[in-house]
């Protein structure tokens, strides 16, 4: 299942369209805190999807029953530019456990290119709901690959992916590789083109050195 929020309006968009305007990017404070925001509008619409239990919650006055979260997600991301969506997701479910992959695109001369995991840090995922987020989603093998390295710590009982802006190939991609109970796909935007370096466009660039600065 893909849902892309994009398709009723709302605040949302204000956020879409600042962080692909090229001018308002280069206040790189603004590109982070933006991220961030999305990130709470995902959670908060994924929380819609998780299971919650009847509790008694004590006021001042008396007694009232509130329905919440009946268990914590594990909410993961890829290093480096998923880490203010992350920061994001993590406002809204701010007792979760957190995995960190690092995940980066190794080029060769030919100019094609191979996905390297070096690094990750998660808790055990058996049977517990999964949020995995990364802000572009082009081809969809960096997402793959990282859900596939935290399956080494269990296997969840429901995924939830969360991209900002995804490509048609990313999309297809995913829906190639992974059963369709497996996970839910949650999109801001989505693409027709990859460039022939697989960037995204009209896409906003790269999100993490608009993030955090370009790298060597």
């Amino acid at each position: 299942m893909v849902n892309n929020l994009s398709e009723q309006n709302s605040i949302l968009n204000e956020f879409i369209a600042e962080i692909r305007d090229s001018e308002i990017q280069k206040d790189s404070m603004r590109f982070r805190r933006n991220l961030e925001r999305i990130g709470e509008i995902f959670a908060y619409e994924v929380s819609k999807h998780l299971e919650f239990s009847s509790k008694e919650v004590v006021t001042p006055l008396g007694v009232a029953e509130i329905s919440t979260l009946k268990n914590q997600p594990v909410i993961a991301t890829i290093l480096r530019a998923g880490l203010p969506l992350h920061q994001g997701i993590l406002n809204y479910f701010d007792r979760a456990q957190n995995a960190f992959v690092s995940a980066y695109r190794r080029h060769h001369k030919s100019g094609k290119f191979d996905i390297q995991i070096e690094y990750t840090s998660s808790p055990g995922i058996e049977d517990k709901v999964l949020i995995l987020s990364d802000p572009m989603l082009a081809t969809g093998s960096s997402m793959f690959l990282t859900y596939k390295k935290l399956l080494e710590n269990g296997k969840p009982k429901h995924t939830h992916f969360i991209t900002i802006i995804a490509s048609v190939q990313g999309i297809e991609y995913l829906t190639k590789h992974l059963s369709s109970d497996e996970y839910t796909l949650w999109v801001a935007g989505i693409d027709d083109e990859l460039t022939a370096q697989s960037y995204i466009v009209p896409g906003l660039g790269d999100a993490g050195d608009l993030a955090y600065g370009s790298k060597l």
